[in-house]
């Protein structure tokens, strides 16, 4: 396999600055949508009539994975947020 071709983008640097904004906001909301669905995970294994403490303790274990896991997501996106801090379009020369 040849190596990669990059060519060059027509893409202003304000609009770059706004693209990666709006990613950061729409896996926000993509993390805050599993994050109600485990929610309602352990909203439905505590209803279970017959659930044993072992199947609850395990149910927390897994919720407890993925809120690590969208824990270290928001810190990404904190990051790709913090290197426009400050920033406005007379920065770009727009």
């Amino acid at each position: 396999m040849g190596m990669p071709v990059i060519t060059h983008s027509t893409t202003t640097r304000s609009q770059a600055i706004t693209d990666m904004i709006q990613s950061v906001a729409l896996e926000e909301t993509a993390l805050s949508h599993i994050l109600n669905a485990e929610g309602e995970k352990i909203q439905k294994m505590v209803a279970m009539p017959d659930v044993t403490p072992e199947v609850l303790l395990a149910t927390n274990k897994s919720v407890e994975s993925m809120v690590n896991a969208v824990s270290r997501l928001e810190t990404v996106l904190k990051a790709k947020l913090d290197l426009f801090e400050g920033c406005s379009c007379t920065d770009c020369g727009e």
